[in-house]
């Protein structure tokens, strides 16, 4: 049996109120969702907390799940609903992320990288972060925020754009206009 039909067996037992298999599943997702948060509201325990507060609303809602293959789609619509609600909780102005994973690059390069998608519209950070830094698919990407496929190409293609820019690549996408 390959990993996605027992992925998809274990979410199948979770909507019939099989509490073992809705556990199995928070533990494969749970260091996935804990970055996500982490992303968002940037300090470990509001991370905690919205986590805490996705696996309960997960947990006694779970049979809205309609097709299996989206369940950790529609857990990381949770999962960033519950974000922006405790964001916009926050007095501070909080930017919206202060650490994606990256695996080999510098501490520097990580924070220039941190602080342009933190100038980017809202629309294209959120595309650009799941696309790259969670690997959701492009269409998944379109049901989850409630936009065409064509826009997520879009805003993915702007969101590029303007990080170059914002990287240093402006004479990289100069060069690209004048062809």
């Amino acid at each position: 049996m390959d990993l996605r039909t027992e992925h998809t067996e274990l979410v199948q037992r979770a909507i019939k109120q099989d509490e073992a298999a809705f556990e199995q599943l928070i533990l494969l997702h749970s260091e996935q969702l804990y970055r996500t948060a982490y992303v968002y509201v940037k300090n470990e325990q509001d991370a905690l907390d919205v986590v805490q507060e996705t696996v309960y609303k997960a947990f006694i809602s779970i049979g809205q799940v309609k097709e299996p293959k989206y369940f950790v789609t529609w857990l990381t619509k949770i999962l960033i609903r519950n974000c922006y609600r405790v964001l916009n909780q926050q007095t501070a102005a909080t930017d919206l992320i202060e650490q994606i994973p990256l695996k080999e690059s510098s501490r520097e390069e990580h924070l220039d990288l941190i602080e342009a998608l933190s100038h980017l519209r809202k629309e294209y950070r959120d595309v650009l972060v799941l696309f790259y830094f969670h690997d959701v698919p492009m269409k998944e990407i379109a049901s989850f925020i409630g936009i065409t496929l064509n826009t997520v190409k879009t805003y993915l293609k702007r969101g590029r754009e303007e990080l170059k820019v914002q990287l240093g690549g402006i004479d990289y996408v100069k060069a690209q206009s004048s062809k």
